[in-house]
């Protein structure tokens, strides 16, 4: 049984191996026929217009390159924080829906008592408001690491 398992995933395994190193080929000839064709055309340019129009060109082409791959990041970013928060929000909705958690709530409630409760409640939203601010202050200050 654990000998089939093993096989499935040396299979398996050797085969995401084998697609990534072709892909990997693919995008490297890519990037070679690319290059290829940006120095025609800045070759193309230099001829017909001259060093400073090709020079600009080519700096054109690079900028309008950046621009577009900093909206394609900057847009995969703010998908990435939206699902987060999503499932943040939906497992703290499944935790407080859960009747486990509310027994065991109860039974908290019960074991310590209200009176002594209330002051640990209190403590602990203050912690959590700091560290809810801290949070978003360090956030906008800081640029991602990614």
């Amino acid at each position: 049984m654990f000998a089939r398992l093993i096989d499935d995933f040396k299979d398996r395994t050797g085969t995401a191996l084998r697609l990534t190193s072709l892909a990997a080929m693919a995008a490297f000839t890519l990037l070679i026929a690319i290059a290829f064709l940006f120095a025609a055309g800045f070759v193309w340019t230099l001829r017909t217009y001259g060093p400073i129009a090709a020079c600009v060109a080519a700096g054109c082409i690079f900028l309008v390159l950046a621009l577009i791959m900093m909206g394609v990041y900057l847009s995969r970013k703010r998908q990435i924080e939206a699902r987060a928060a999503a499932r943040t929000k939906s497992a703290l909705q499944t935790a407080l829906t859960d009747p486990m958690v509310v027994a065991a709530g109860l039974q908290m409630v019960r074991a310590i008592g209200v009176k002594k409760l209330i002051p640990i409640l209190a403590v602990a939203g203050l912690a959590l408001g700091l560290m809810a601010s801290r949070n978003t202050d360090s956030a906008g200050d800081q640029a991602p690491a990614e």
